[in-house]
C-alpha cells in the first residue's frame, strides 16, 4: 500500500482519533504504518505534520475559553492561573524533550516497544481507576501551581511510544486528586504548546525528509486528522464522565498482545 492518499487517509483518522484518547497516537501510527508499509524519514515527516490538525480541532473548539483568556491575561487571577497552570506542567516536557529527544526516537520508535507500553499502561489504568484518591481539583484554573508541575513530570513518561501524552497526563491529575472531567480537558490545554513544540522540533529535524509529490498526502492527513479530532474532543469528557478509563485501558491490554502475537509470527 505504502505512500498513497488511501494511506494518507487512513494514518490521518487513526491520529485524530487517537491523539486525546488515552491509548497513544504515535502507538497507533508506528504499528500501522509499519503494517502499510509506510515508514522511513517521509513518513515521520508525515506523522509530525498530521499531528498539527489534531492540535487545531482542539483550538477550533475551545476558541472562546481561549481567546477570553488572553486577553483578560492581564487583569483577571484566574486566567492568569490557568496560562501558569498549563505552562509549569509544559516545562518539564521541553527540559527533557531537548535531552532524550534523538535517543528515543532513534531507540524507542519500534512496534515491540509500543505493544509493552500498551500492556503496561492500560494496567496502570485500570489500578488508578480503582484506587486513585478522591477528587477535590475540579479546573486547571483552581489547581494549585505544585500539581500542574507534576501533571508536567508525568507527560514526560509519554515519551516512550506507545504509553500515551493523554493517558500518562490524565492518570497523573487522577493521582493527584482532579476529576476526571478537569483531567480531561487539562490534557487538551497541555497538548497544545506540547504538540506545537514537539512538532515543531520535528519538523526541523525532518525537513529534509521530504518528498516531491509528498505534500498531497500530508495534506489529506492533516485535513481528516482534523476533523476527526473535531469528533473525538467532543465526546470524550462526556464519555468519561460517565463510563471512565477502563475501557480505554482494556482495549490496551487488548491491542498490545495482539501486536505481540503478529510480532510473533
Amino acid at each position: 500500500m505504502s505512500d498513497t492518499p488511501l494511506t494518507a487517509l487512513a494514518l490521518g483518522l487513526v491520529e485524530g482519533i487517537t491523539e486525546f484518547l488515552p491509548v497513544s497516537s504515535t502507538g497507533h501510527l508506528i504499528v500501522i504504518g509499519d503494517l502499510l508499509g509506510f515508514t522511513g524519514g517521509a513518513s515521520k515527516l508525515f506523522d509530525v505534520v498530521i499531528q498539527l490538525g489534531a492540535i487545531l480541532a482542539v483550538c477550533w473548539l475551545y476558541r472562546v475559553k481561549l481567546w477570553r483568556t488572553a486577553i483578560t491575561l492581564g487583569g483577571e487571577p484566574r486566567s492568569r492561573r490557568f496560562v501558569q497552570n498549563v505552562l509549569l506542567a509544559f516545562v518539564p516536557a521541553v527540559v527533557i524533550g531537548l535531552a532524550a529527544h534523538d535517543f528515543i526516537k532513534r531507540v524507542l520508535f519500534s512496534p515491540m516497544v509500543v505493544a509493552w507500553a500498551f500492556i503496561v499502561g492500560g494496567i496502570a489504568i485500570l489500578l488508578v481507576e480503582r484506587y486513585r484518591p478522591a477528587a477535590t481539583i475540579t479546573s486547571t484554573e483552581t489547581m494549585p501551581a505544585p500539581t500542574a508541575l507534576k501533571i508536567g513530570l508525568f507527560q514526560c513518561l509519554a515519551m516512550i511510544p506507545g504509553t500515551s501524552r493523554s493517558g500518562a497526563t490524565i492518570v497523573g491529575a487522577l493521582l493527584l486528586g482532579v476529576t476526571r472531567e478537569a483531567a480531561t480537558e487539562f490534557s487538551f490545554f497541555l497538548a497544545i504548546p506540547t504538540m506545537a513544540g514537539a512538532t515543531a522540533l520535528d519538523l526541523w529535524k525532518a525537513r529534509h525528509d521530504a518528498v516531491e509529490g509528498q505534500w498531497l498526502l500530508i495534506g489529506i492527513g492533516f485535513l481528516v486528522a482534523f476533523l476527526s479530532a473535531l469528533v473525538v474532543v467532543r465526546g470524550l469528557v462526556g464519555f468519561v464522565s460517565r463510563h471512565g478509563f477502563g475501557p480505554f485501558a482494556w482495549y490496551r491490554i487488548a491491542a498490545g498482545i495482539g501486536i505481540l502475537a503478529l510480532l510473533a509470527r
